[in-house]
């Protein structure tokens, strides 16, 4: 079979910088949008759902909606993976899926923005319920054939790397796109009013997005690159082979800690700047931006590593990398130091790891998916990656709740406020405790039998 040139390993990149646009948006706009602060509101917002704690005192409509909807797209993961991986398309596996799904992801990205009811209503919690739904129903349609096709085009450890290095820097590059409304939506406020000023920003992305994702579709032929044969099993078998995989465990384990710290620290990022360093709240965007372009400027750096360490030591690093600068977040406050400084001194630290973790992990995923394959003889490339997407949702999941639940320590929580009211010192508890799930999932993945894996991999090339 043909292996990818590095032009067509970008083409194929871009279609990861579509669907990044697209999430992006929800988790940049939907509670934002919907969740409007009082200035948004004195400013034109509009309200379309009740507001405050009013679920059982301690949860928001909107966010009820977001967990049931996480619930659901955890749920589908599997479902999609297995589809696609029993698929008998002639065309492959996985660009059938990806090509059906992106136009219906951009419609509803936009959709879930245009609440029917310009007030408080009962409708909007319908309408809202259904397009978030329906968005992660798609999503999960694109994204998970997506990334199973990094182990199927990644025909050798530099091919791997490479695709993983794009797709990581088209997903920064996706998210930082999804931030672009907070520039231009303020130029088009006056004409259009609050709400509209956003919502056609999130057409245009949404635009841009859909040509993306529909790109390596059409210019890439997956048949040409991959011969598979398509898994017999059905989803809870597919699913508990998966798991049965002893490294895949260790894997899943580790990254779980990982996603739980990090996000941990990307959701208290404002509130860090805000509550601990005490700065304006736009120095959000110049340290995420700052932190994000930097740890760019590593990528070309990171396949040089790997060569030399291999991938495991250089995601402990990377673990590690992490807890340190989440450390220097808590002593923001004990140390006699401006917040500046805290604020720059992090973002430096954090960016090398935010590389190491951004790349190799997803190229792990692909080394197990191969090494299992050639011991079962069965290609299940899609089910491992819905697995370990399952689990970064539910460390994501855990992460939210964590936050919530600690950073408010120290303050009275008003349950009529969208606002989260957080301390200096529930901020601190938050850095620590995302302290110690990076070094736990360095820990964890210290167990992972690297040099098995590439031995069985190396092992079928050598008898070929």
């Amino acid at each position: 079979m043909k292996r990818l040139s590095k032009k067509q390993m970008i083409i194929f990149a871009i279609g990861q910088l579509g669907w990044s646009i697209l999430s992006g948006i929800i988790g940049a706009w939907f509670v934002t949008f919907y969740l409007p602060t009082q200035g948004d509101i004195k400013a034109g917002a509009i309200q379309f759902i009740q507001p405050g704690l009013v679920i059982l005192g301690f949860l928001t409509i909107l966010g009820l909606i977001t967990a049931l909807s996480r619930v659901f797209d955890a749920v589908t993961d599997p479902l999609i993976a297995n589809l696609s991986d029993r698929s008998n398309n002639k065309r492959g596996r996985r660009i059938p899926f990806m090509q059906k799904a992106a136009i219906p992801l951009s419609v509803v990205t936009v959709l879930l923005f245009c609440a029917p009811v310009e007030a408080i209503s009962g409708l909007n919690i319908v309408w809202i319920s259904v397009f978030v739904v329906l968005f992660y129903l798609f999503m999960t349609m694109y994204c998970t054939p997506y990334t199973a096709l990094i182990s199927e085009f990644g025909k050798t450890q530099d091919d791997r790397m490479f695709i993983s290095t794009a797709i990581s820097l088209t997903f920064f590059a996706g998210t930082m796109l999804a931030y672009t409304p907070f520039v231009f939506a303020g130029m088009l406020r006056g004409a259009v009013g609050f709400n509209w000023s956003y919502r056609i920003c999130f057409i245009v992305l949404s635009v841009i997005a859909c040509i993306c994702m529909l790109l390596p579709t059409f210019l890439l032929k997956e048949k040409e690159f991959v011969d598979t044969k398509p898994s017999n099993s059905s989803v809870f078998k597919s699913l508990t082979a998966t798991f049965r995989n002893r490294e895949f465990r260790v894997f899943v384990a580790s990254d779980i800690m990982y996603w739980v710290g990090l996000t941990l620290f990307q959701t208290g990022l404002p509130f860090f700047v805000k509550v601990s360093m005490e700065l304006d709240e736009g120095m959000t965007m110049v340290f995420m931006g700052g932190m994000t372009v930097l740890s760019a400027c590593f990528y070309p750096f990171v396949n040089g590593f790997v060569r030399r360490h291999g991938k495991k030591k250089m995601v402990i690093f990377g673990f590690l990398g992490l807890a340190l600068a989440y450390l220097i977040t808590a002593l923001i406050g004990v140390l006699p130091l401006p917040g500046m400084i805290f604020g720059v001194a992090i973002c430096v630290i954090a960016a090398f790891p935010m590389a190491l973790l951004g790349i190799i992990p997803q190229a792990i995923v692909a080394d197990v998916a191969e090494a299992d394959g050639i011991e079962t003889g069965e290609n299940r490339e899609g089910m491992f990656f819905a697995a370990r997407t399952f689990a970064m949702k539910w460390g994501q999941a855990l992460a939210m709740l964590v936050f919530t639940s600690l950073a408010i320590i120290g303050t009275t929580q008003s349950a009529n406020s969208n606002e989260i009211t957080a301390s200096a010192l529930g901020l601190r508890i938050v850095a620590i405790v995302a302290v110690s799930f990076c070094t736990l999932g360095a820990v964890i993945l210290g167990l992972y039998n690297e040099k098995k894996v590439m031995n069985t991999i190396e092992n079928k090339k050598g008898t070929k």
